[in-house]
């Protein structure tokens, strides 16, 4: 498949699994989340953590306010992405500390001390679609792709069922697989990438 072939594809994707992932009731998506929260938080990944990066949802994902929460009750180093120079850095977080808007309707921190990603344990990752085989259609521009080349942190997806496709997900060879997919119903494990899991 050529580049342009694959943008096609995963623009298709991309396409389809948003209109899904956007009829949600709103109160639907927040049980969900709840629920992809929970299982978030029982792996054992997570409960041995010290460090989890994780998205600051907008639109229609998987609501990850509650989750930083409750991360942090735990006394979780929590951190959350920022744009800088076209690739992501991490800056540690908590609840209250100020943040800006991006331009695709995102927060991320507006101060704040950065953190090495090779000191994050688990990432939570974000995106439209996945497969069973862990592979994932993001919102096109690349950043956790460059991002988990750049860490041994174990990726992890957080996803509502719905945007766990059937079949095979388009991919070229700059993109990286998660290691699990969490969602409302199951946790999705990845056999080949997940030498750190116990169960």
């Amino acid at each position: 498949m050529s580049s342009n072939e694959l943008k096609r594809a995963k623009r298709r994707v991309r396409r389809e699994v948003l209109a899904v992932r956007d009829r949600q009731p709103p109160e639907l998506r927040a049980a969900r989340g709840a629920a992809i929260a929970d299982r978030f938080l029982a792996l054992p990944e997570v409960t041995s953590a010290r460090s989890v990066l994780v998205f600051w949802s907008f639109g229609s994902e998987v609501p990850t306010a509650p989750l930083i929460e409750r991360l942090v009750a735990r006394d979780i180093l929590v951190a959350l992405p920022r744009i800088a120079d076209g690739e992501l850095e991490i800056v540690g977080y908590r609840p209250g500390d100020p943040t800006r808007s991006t331009s695709f309707g995102a927060e991320e921190p507006a101060e704040g001390s950065t953190i090495p990603p090779d000191e994050l344990d688990v990432i939570a990752v974000p995106g439209v679609a996945f497969d069973r085989a862990g592979r994932r259609v993001g919102y096109g521009g690349g950043f956790y792709d460059r991002l988990l080349r750049r860490t041994d942190a174990t990726p992890i997806a957080l996803a509502f069922a719905i945007q766990v496709v059937d079949g095979v997900l388009p991919a070229g060879g700059t993109d990286v697989p998660v290691a699990a997919i969490v969602t409302e119903a199951e946790v999705i494990r990845i056999p080949d990438l997940n030498s750190r899991s116990t169960s």
